[in-house]
């Protein structure tokens, strides 16, 4: 009998231990669940809790030597990154040349005198080749804007504006391996260095190019510094997705190497710049707070995934963007760098760089300026006319065009019209 309830107390006892074991396990796993949908989202202001000085999302730094981290191309249409792919960069960390380590709290230290078309004075006097392919790209991730906590200029030339001491500074984004636009650019109008007596500096911006080819494209880099020194190169991977990065490294570098200019332009090196027409207005745009360009009014914001400016509710929740001047060339007062690097920390970073400004932009409680008759920016093509093109500052050009011919054949001597 004593044996027979033994028997019995066991069986019980092991049921009982399953059930307990069971039942630890799903209140463990219903209280780790819970823990993960109480976690908070990401919010800018994390970033400030968080003591960063930078910008964006934290993310490991992002290197030279990135052996296989490889990318796919997308053409991007707006940009003189003919390469620049839709997607952002694994890193793997490796050792860099010698650089120069950035701060947001550090602080820097052929003439040819052109005319300028009778009706853009009207107007602004108004009130106002072969290559490497690199392999292919695998993204981490869709919608992650990645950028450094801390980075470095590779290649700077941080005494150039201090010592010029320049009127309005042309940033130039391209693409590291693309030396064909860059020499296009110093063959055209950015020669163009003293104008209506205000002098005009010329700067390429890069970041790190990925691949195979990446040690020898620095190689062609540092080369090409040494000769022009006109280029500013950051450690973040050069693509599409990251050209968010590429225009707040623009802005940092502004800030910190060229506050004393009095303007910038940041434009696409596969446009057509009308310098003197550009200077023309500047000479009587405001001083502070200003920006301008070719300005978007009520924007949609695009839902279809395949298209390329696609941006998903849960990353950008109104159906319309803010006013904003596109990025195939705007102009901004040299004041709103540091503003709009501060307002960066408390907006949300989406990776269409123009529409991220205007978000800045309106967090500042600013809007862009439309200029002056409305006929000065083009985004379509413009067929090439001397006489049209006399009277804009600036256009995009059909990628079939010899832009070296069309500029000596618009410098000719003679009248334009």
């Amino acid at each position: 009998m004593t044996n027979q309830t033994n028997g019995k107390w066991r069986q019980v006892s092991h049921r009982h231990c399953i059930f307990i074991v069971l039942s630890v396990g799903v209140v463990l796993f219903l209280q780790y669940s819970s823990i993960k949908e109480m976690a908070p989202a990401w919010n800018p202001k994390q970033w400030m809790q968080n003591h960063s000085t930078k910008l964006f999302i934290l993310f490991r730094k992002q290197y030279i030597g990135l052996g296989n981290a490889n990318r796919s191309e997308v053409e991007a249409i707006s940009t003189g990154n003919v390469t620049t792919p839709y997607s952002t960069a694994a890193i793997i960390s490796a050792e860099l040349p010698q650089v120069e380590r950035i701060s947001s709290t550090q602080k820097p230290k052929t003439k040819r005198q052109t005319t300028v078309s009778p009706e853009v004075i009207q107007q602004v006097l108004q009130p106002q080749t072969a290559r490497p392919t690199p392999g292919t790209y695998i993204s981490p991730g869709p919608y992650l804007v990645e950028y450094p906590y801390e980075y470095h200029f590779t290649i700077n030339e941080p005494q150039k504006c201090e010592q010029g001491k320049p009127f309005v500074v042309l940033m130039v984004p391209v693409a590291p391996h693309n030396i064909a636009h860059r020499e296009v650019v110093r063959s055209t109008w950015g020669t163009e260095s003293l104008v209506l007596d205000k002098v005009v500096m010329l700067f390429f911006l890069l970041g790190m190019q990925t691949g195979d080819d990446s040690n020898q494209v620095h190689e062609q880099l540092l080369h090409e510094s040494k000769e022009h020194k006109d280029l500013i190169q950051s450690d973040f991977v050069d693509c599409y997705k990251n050209l968010t990065i590429k225009t707040m490294v623009m802005l940092e570098w502004l800030n910190l190497y060229c506050s004393n200019a009095s303007y910038a332009m940041k434009i696409d090196s596969d446009m057509f710049l009308h310098v003197p027409n550009l200077v023309q207005l500047l000479i009587n745009a405001p001083k502070t707070n200003y920006m301008t360009g070719l300005v978007a009014h009520g924007g949609q914001v695009l839902r279809n995934p395949s298209s390329k400016w696609f941006l998903p509710h849960e990353l950008f929740s109104p159906s319309v963007y803010p006013p904003y001047a596109l990025g195939l060339g705007y102009i901004l007062s040299l004041d709103l760098t540091n503003k709009l690097i501060e307002a960066s920390r408390h907006v949300k970073a989406v990776y269409i760089e123009d529409v991220y400004l205007g978000l800045c932009m309106q967090h500042l409680g600013l809007v862009p300026t439309d200029p002056p008759g409305g006929s000065l920016f083009h985004v379509f093509p413009l067929k090439y006319d001397q006489c049209v093109f006399s009277k804009i500052i600036a256009t995009t050009v059909e990628p079939f065009n010899d832009r070296v011919k069309m500029w000596t054949h618009f410098k000719a001597e003679g009248p334009y019209c």
